[in-house]
């Protein structure tokens, strides 16, 4: 991994050693898991705050959803981000889920340190507005133009066409001036995919892993997951889970997630074993009287 050491919200994170969870707060009234329970900008506040204080390292924040619909205005989207963004910047750092680059500036002017375009740059300038900033910009895989069906995605190895997607949309941020150290790179679990072309890009997340960026894998309670396991979208934690350790196991290091509790302790744990990380305490047959 080139680039590990990565400055987030004014806090420096190893990813060499490291494994961050981005909690995921939606302000919108269609949200695809929590429909609607954080658009109140009060319950938005808290569920960011509560996810700060459950160990989330990141919250990202979005005013529109990535599925089909109908066009938001920009400075409606900016009335709902930007709020949460000034609440929550001085105790995380906070992603702001946007393609607009309009509201990516209003929210880099509020505190955001994190712009994640699920897009991956499709507005060009998007890495403009990055590059103008302190800012970190997480590139993601999709085809179709925002909010738009993209019916039957078809590819002949989705894990090459993805990784060079990446790879070209990296190069175009680089030439636009975000440095190399300000750029995460995400495969786009279920973004105009099936489930067979989510369940490849898990199994060879190595070969992402090879292009030298930290990498984010957005994958908690998607499709790809009901559809596998036959689970409805409230039941898809333990598959989520399995996703995301497998993800991390092959280079993963940072983890969007739904559910933050139980991801930071999933992600605690590889840590631990990994050896980069020390038991929270020692009991356990370390006294002489011995326990079980």
């Amino acid at each position: 991994m080139e680039h590990p050491i990565r400055c987030l919200g004014g806090r420096p994170i190893d990813f060499s050693r490291r494994v961050a969870v981005m909690a995921i707060v939606n302000r919108t009234p269609d949200s695809f898991y929590d429909r609607g329970a954080t658009y109140a900008l009060d319950a938005a506040i808290e569920k960011g705050r509560d996810a700060a204080a459950a160990g989330a390292e990141i919250v990202d924040v979005g005013g529109v959803p990535f599925a089909p619909g109908p066009a938001l205005a920009i400075e409606d989207e900016i009335t709902r981000v930007v709020p949460v963004v000034q609440a929550l910047a001085p105790v995380v750092a906070v992603s702001v889920d946007t393609f607009h680059p309009e509201v990516a500036r209003a929210a880099i002017d509020a505190g955001a340190s994190i712009v994640n375009d699920t897009t991956g740059l499709r507005d060009p300038r998007m890495a403009d507005v990055v590059a103008d900033s302190d800012a970190t910009i997480v590139v993601a895989h999709s085809l179709a133009a925002p909010r738009t069906q993209h019916p039957l995605p078809q590819y002949g190895d989705v894990v090459c066409e993805v990784a060079g997607f990446l790879r070209e949309r990296r190069d175009l941020a680089l030439s636009r001036g975000v440095p190399p150290e300000r750029i995460i790179l995400d495969p786009g679990h279920d973004l105009n995919k099936n489930t067979r072309h989510s369940l490849d890009l898990t199994r060879r997340f190595g070969e992402l892993a090879a292009l030298g960026s930290v990498l984010l894998v957005a994958l908690s309670n998607k499709d790809f997951i009901g559809e596998t396991l036959d689970r409805e979208r409230g039941e898809r934690l333990p598959g989520s889970l399995a996703a995301a350790v497998w993800c991390v196991t092959q280079g993963a290091r940072i983890v969007r997630a739904h559910n933050v509790r139980e991801t930071v302790d999933a992600m605690r744990m590889i840590e631990a074993i990994e050896g980069w990380r020390e038991p929270a305490y020692l009991l356990h047959n370390t006294r002489p009287e011995g326990n079980s």
